[in-house]
């Protein structure tokens, strides 16, 4: 299982679903916690990216995502990060919400939690 950057999972399963804990831009493999780029929408996209690769280990994908909880530094960026989210996410998309708040960690501008129902085979 991947190794998140605090004391926490990086993924949990709960009986039909699996959990990601929010996701951020991180560069992955970097030897300490960097961010892909400056931007809300880039470290939307990285956190999308990072969250495909969390989903997989788990055995799932984007397709099966079902609910969604997007966090915005400020939302004036809610506009550009619906067009990175579409580019991730084809109808019907999950349910979200979006949340404007005053601070995320390593200067993130944006983070993405996702629901994915999988049932295990």
């Amino acid at each position: 299982m991947s190794t998140p950057v605090g004391p926490y999972s990086a993924w949990r399963r709960a009986g039909d679903f699996v959990i990601l804990s929010g996701q951020i831009g991180l560069v992955p493999g970097a030897a300490t916690p960097t961010m892909i780029d400056d931007t809300a929408p880039g470290q939307l996209r990285q956190a999308l990216e990072n969250a495909k690769t969390l989903l997989a280990e788990a055995g799932t994908d984007l397709d099966h995502v079902v609910k969604a909880t997007l966090f915005l530094l400020s939302m004036d960026d809610f506009p550009a990060c619906n067009e990175v989210w579409m580019e991730f996410f084809n109808a019907p998309r999950p349910t979200r919400s979006t949340i404007g708040i005053a601070q995320l960690p390593f200067g993130a501008r944006s983070e993405a939690e996702l629901w994915a129902y999988a049932p295990e085979a």
